[in-house]
């Protein structure tokens, strides 16, 4: 994923949970709805995620230096951590805290009408920002479910915009049918049930966010499709012979390195040998464009 390609997603989210933010909040204070509160403080957490992808992003453009000599690429992984952890906290603890007190200390809403016109608006806003993501995301998730481009995706943002986008419009329907029943039945507890409901989704998803990424972060190696294709353009099959072993490793969303040990055929010069590897060099960036660094270490293959 291009940085620029991710941004488009993140500011739609950012702008469009920026306005559901202040618009829940004053629903929460002129009903006193506990949903309509923790999907205010959903969509503050949201909206600070999508300026810490922001920001990520344009730390790990940095230039290598002497200190991090492969660069700053994985502050996208970092920051994208970071977001997990602000949803899991600010989120789904708030959430269950406030679901948990409502449930136990139902109180009467007031004007629940202004809450169910809020959270219809919302719901249209956060579909803008999720059409948006899926729209962007389709080019790199190819044929695969969107479950494994979650899973298997190198870069951050894209999935957990997904993620986000996909809880906050699950999480508005429970805090629209929290509302609702309440209104129906004239009894508020259902309103804490809702919240105590979006709660739960939003650790879920933090959960899920916080493995992934925590995966990423201690590095994550070629995709099994790049790791065949990598190979296959290695050995050319007369100057490179054999591929002995290879290690491969994302060192930030959009540069992986390729480190290998390669059997080359025998009698050959020095010149040769190094026409050989800049040639497998040439081939496997050709096939694998995220395979920016490669080292290989030439060597005779030995049975024994």
């Amino acid at each position: 994923m291009s940085a620029g390609g991710g941004r488009k997603a993140i500011v739609a989210a950012l702008v469009a949970n920026a306005g559901i933010a202040v618009a829940k909040f004053i629903g929460a204070f002129i009903t006193g709805s506990a949903s309509m509160m923790a999907e205010g403080v959903h969509s503050v957490a949201d909206t600070s995620n999508q300026g810490l992808l922001l920001f990520g992003q344009r730390a790990a453009a940095k230039d290598a230096d002497e200190l991090h000599q492969f660069g700053y690429g994985r502050n996208r992984y970092f920051y994208s951590f970071v977001v997990a952890l602000v949803l899991f906290t600010l989120g789904s603890v708030f959430a269950i805290y406030e679901g948990i007190h409502k449930v136990q200390h139902p109180e009467e809403l007031n004007q629940p009408i202004v809450a169910v016109v809020i959270l219809v608006i919302a719901i249209g806003l956060e579909t803008y920002s999720f059409l948006t993501a899926v729209r962007e995301s389709r080019p790199l998730k190819g044929t695969a479910s969107w479950w494994q481009f979650i899973r298997n995706s190198r870069s951050p943002e894209l999935p957990v915009v997904l993620l986000e986008d996909t809880g906050a419009l699950v999480g508005l329907v429970l805090a629209l049918g929290g509302v609702g029943l309440t209104m129906v039945t004239d009894d508020p507890i259902f309103d804490g049930i809702g919240t105590l409901c979006i709660g739960v989704l939003l650790g879920v998803i933090a959960i899920v966010l916080i493995i992934e990424m925590k995966s990423l972060l201690i590095g994550e190696g070629a995709t099994p499709d790049q790791g065949r294709a990598i190979r296959e353009n290695l050995v050319d099959g007369t100057k490179i012979t054999s591929l002995i072993h290879i290690r491969t490793q994302y060192i930030g969303p959009e540069e992986m390195l390729v480190a290998a040990k390669v059997a080359l055929a025998p009698n050959m010069n020095i010149a040769e040998v190094a026409e050989a590897i800049d040639a497998a060099e040439t081939r496997v960036r050709a096939a694998v464009p995220t395979a920016r660094l490669i080292y290989l270490e030439p060597d005779l293959y030995r049975t024994t």
